[in-house]
């Protein structure tokens, strides 16, 4: 049997439709019809949602996003976007997703990017100055707007080999014009506790006054230290340096007026006061850095450790008994051996000298270094002849990782040339050597010359867990004398001054790892010999340190013996070896970032003593740092202290209290800054040359991410102590301290400051009440979904805005306690509504305020 079916004229509709449909996909993009909202909330009117009608559509203006090109994030700024929905086949490739936004780019911000702009033939660029995208052969771009990146697919080609980690110069920023005051401030009252001996103060300053203006910088670095027992002294000034500098960034140079130092690659550092202009190369992103000491010693008791360099007090500090590492000394423009002093309580010393030095000399193939000093030789004897000079050096990259370096000092009183060789030995290391031939005359002695050959060597050998940060050799001829040298004859008690003239030099810092389980070695040293009364100075610090479930331990040597020949007293010996052990242990079981920790120090000559002691950080931003301990010694002695020390968004304070049988010290001091800027005034921690200022009005006491104690101030100015120059530095401000009435637009500002730069960190915002709110017109029906509420009070209202949600919802920032908010959902007039508001003190819900508002 044969069943007949029909096809019911309702079917037969469906089926229409969906044959329509279905060939419309060949000829029609997919639409997304705002018609679709009519009647949504309750309300017949259509919002104007035209640049969302489409997949993947986004209105056009400027957004905050992640650059990056080839997998590396190189950038975060603000780009602007246009709307390409009529000429995508003109800018977009085939790879490129579809989009309706293209980011505007110039020629020369690519080529901060590092992209060979100038080497591409079909690069175009359009009406607007953006470079098309799609004109780089094999390139293409993707905006993700949900994560705010563009991802640029850039071929090897077009990318120069310098990309990597290069900022482009035009994206240096000089900072602003400001005064600024550097401080440190360290006292100590000593009270005797015998009648052998009378109380006495000691007090020590230092001052880093600094003027920023365009380009130019103007730094001042003086000291001040007074001594006092009798009551009866004033103290004592001293300058290390008054100086005018600025970045020639054309020339990758810097040029220095003034009271500074020479450049010490080549030469030793000769103190000038005059004219120098010297490579930079800081602005190089691959250049060496440089090398900076960190200075390591022991004490046996509480003492005090005086360190100078060039004959200058630059760093005075008080230290409880054990090893101690000094890291945060100010530099001094130029380079010379820290001799440091370490004062003990019962008036014995230990005198030794940390090596400054320089690491052999490289550069990559092609690129030169160059220094030209010119001036009068400055010296921290006022009564040295100020003779004038000049130096000159330069070194040169060459093939197979060699560098080619010499230069030339030239005097009245003495001349000398140098030419060395320095070579990349690859998996062997990196070696200079070179050679100095000088002619000099010093005071009341007839012409002289001699020679002096110096090798240095650095490795770090990553496998074996071993860093030679400099390992060098030295060896003069009698008759060669230096530079400064012959200078310091030309004073006044020149018959009683003895230039110490060295024969021999060596000069090594290894660490090195024994393993994950095995710990850390690091020895540092220093010997050397002089020609005259047969010298010697030899001192050696050995470490270990190492770490068992969370307890550090550490194990410290320290030996220093000098020599002299005494005529007719035979030869004169002085030796100090002091040896610690510290030991700490984590209580955070108990109580959290808190530590017990012991002590073992052994000199000779000197005592055995024994300590115990706690340790800690305290406060929500780890920026109180508190510690006691009690000594006892094998001469039933006993001597003990307990300290603080505090950073805070105006600076840094810090005391101490300690005392043994003979003396009961107080120990203070302060340290910080203060910048007067076009807005005022801000103080804060103590900076280093090149500083941040941050800039958010309204958000008083919001935290700076990665900087301890670092808030801003009542008027939302703080001051970011550390940034590097000539490199990207992202600041950014924790939201959760910022105050509830205060929404910013970004909170995190990127800044490139040149040397010696104070950069303004600025964010924008709103300050004022947040709301929740829901509108309604007249006849309690919702407002449209998607309609476009603006603030009509303040300042760039523009700005201020935001789109209305389902239920006529949309959450608003920056308001007012009272005023009025136009609402738009469409073109015409009827489409239009204001809504006034007054916000009572109360219904506060986590600082945002709720309420329903009326449309009229």
């Amino acid at each position: 049997m044969i069943t007949k079916f029909r096809l019911s004229p309702c079917f037969l509709a469906l089926l229409g439709i969906g044959l329509l449909s279905s060939s419309a996909v060949s000829f029609s993009r997919e639409f997304f019809n705002p018609a679709f909202l009519t009647n949504m909330n309750g309300s017949d009117k259509n919002p104007d949602l035209s640049v969302f009608e489409t997949e993947n559509s986004q209105g056009p203006g400027k957004y905050r996003v992640d650059i990056i090109i080839n997998d590396a994030t190189l950038d975060t700024t603000d780009v602007e976007f246009f709307s390409i929905a009529e000429k995508s086949a003109a800018y977009l490739g085939k790879n490129d997703p579809a989009t309706n936004l293209y980011p505007c780019f110039s020629a020369n911000t690519l080529a901060g990017y590092g992209i060979r702009t100038r080497a591409i033939p079909t690069l175009k660029i359009d009406s607007n100055g953006c470079v098309i995208i799609k004109s780089i052969p094999d390139a293409s771009v993707d905006f993700n707007f949900n994560l705010q990146k563009i991802i640029l697919s850039i071929p090897q080609a077009a990318i120069s080999t310098t990309a990597r980690g290069y900022v482009s110069p035009e994206s240096f920023d000089q900072g602003i014009n400001a005064l600024f005051l550097n401080y440190h401030y360290n006292g100590n009252n000593s009270y005797s506790r015998n009648n052998d001996t009378t109380d006495q103060q000691t007090h020590s300053v230092n001052l880093l006054p600094g003027l920023n203006f365009g380009a130019w910088r103007l730094r001042n670095f003086t000291t001040w230290n007074k001594s006092d027992s009798n009551k009866d002294s004033s103290g004592s000034w001293d300058t290390v340096y008054t100086y005018l500098e600025r970045n020639i960034i054309a020339l990758k140079s810097n040029l220095t007026l003034g009271e500074s130092s020479s450049e010490s690659d080549v030469y030793d550092s000769v103190p000038f006061r005059g004219v120098q202009l010297a490579s930079d190369d800081f602005m190089d992103p691959e250049s060496t850095q440089g090398y900076a000491p960190v200075v390591r010693g022991i004490a046996k008791g509480n003492a005090k450790v005086v360190i100078k360099q060039n004959g200058y007090v630059i760093y005075q500090s008080f230290v409880p008994p054990g090893a101690f590492e000094i890291t945060d000394l100010y530099s001094t423009g130029g380079n010379g051996d820290l001799n440091v002093t370490i004062e003990e309580a019962d008036g014995s010393q230990q005198n030794y000298v940390v090596a400054y030095a320089s690491l052999p000399v490289l550069r990559r193939e092609g690129s030169l270094k160059y220094g030209i000093t010119t001036g009068q030789y400055r010296s921290s004897d006022s009564s040295v002849d100020d003779t004038p000079f000049t130096q000159i050096t330069a070194s040169y990259g060459l093939a197979l990782n060699a560098t080619a370096y010499g230069g030339a000092q030239l005097a009245s009183k003495y001349q000398s040339i140098v030419m060395g060789l320095g070579k990349n030995l690859g998996e062997f290391g990196a070696v200079s050597l070179d050679l100095t031939q000088a002619w000099s005359t010093k005071k009341d002695e007839d012409k002289n010359s001699g020679q002096s050959l110096r090798v240095r060597y650095s490795k770090n050998l990553n496998d074996a867990g071993t860093n030679i940060s400099i390992a060098g050799y030295r060896y003069s001829t009698s008759g060669f004398s230096t530079l400064s040298e012959v200078m310091e004859t030309y004073r006044d008690d020149y018959r009683i001054y003895t230039s110490d003239r060295v024969k021999n030099r060596t000069e090594i810092t290894v660490s090195q790892s024994l393993g994950e389980d095995f710990g850390y070695v690091n020895i540092g040293g220093v010997m050397e010999d002089y020609w005259n009364e047969r010298r010697r100075n030899n001192t050696l610090n050995i470490g270990y340190s190492n770490s068992w479930k969370g307890i550090t331990y550490n194990l410290n040597y320290a030996h220093n013996r000098s020599s002299t020949d005494n005529p007719g007293n035979g030869r004169h010996y002085a030796t100090d070896k002091i040896f610690s052990l510290n030991v700490n242990v984590p209580l955070d079981r108990w109580l959290s970032n808190t530590w017990a920790t012991y002590g073992l120090n052994t000199s000779s000559p000197g005592s055995t003593s024994n300590s115990v002691g706690l340790s800690g950080i305290a406060l929500e931003d780890h920026n109180l740092n508190w510690n006691m301990q009690q000594q006892y010694d094998n001469r039933d002695s006993g001597s003990g202290n307990a300290g603080l020390d505090y950073k805070g968004t105006y600076g840094e304070v810090f005391g101490s209290y300690n005392y043994d049988k003979n003396w009961q010290r107080v120990n203070y001091g302060a340290s910080g800054s203060i910048i007067a800027h076009a807005d005022g005034i801000t103080a804060g921690q103590s900076i280093s040359d090149t500083t941040a200022l941050v800039k958010a009005p309204g958000a008083e006491g919001t935290r700076v991410i990665g900087n301890s104690g670092v808030k801003t101030d009542f008027r939302g100015y703080a001051i970011v102590p550390n940034i590097s120059m000539y490199r990207q530095n992202d600041v950014i401000l924790d939201t959760e301290t910022m105050p509830d009435d205060v929404e910013l637009d970004t909170t995190t500002a990127t800044v490139i400051p040149t040397r010696g730069a104070i950069v303004l960190a600025e964010y924008i915002g709103k300050k004022g009440i947040r709301a929740m709110l829901q509108l309604v017109d007249t006849q309690n029906n919702y407002i449209p979904f998607g309609a476009i509420v603006t603030n009509t009070n303040g300042e760039n209202t523009s700005e201020n805005s935001s789109i209305v949600s389902d239920n006529g919802q949309v959450y608003m920032t920056g308001l007012p306690q009272s005023g009025s908010l136009i609402v738009k959902w469409g073109k015409k007039a009827t489409q239009a509504c204001n809504a006034a508001y007054q916000f009572p003190d109360t219904d506060n819900s986590n600082g945002i305020k709720q309420t329903k508002l009326i449309c009229r």
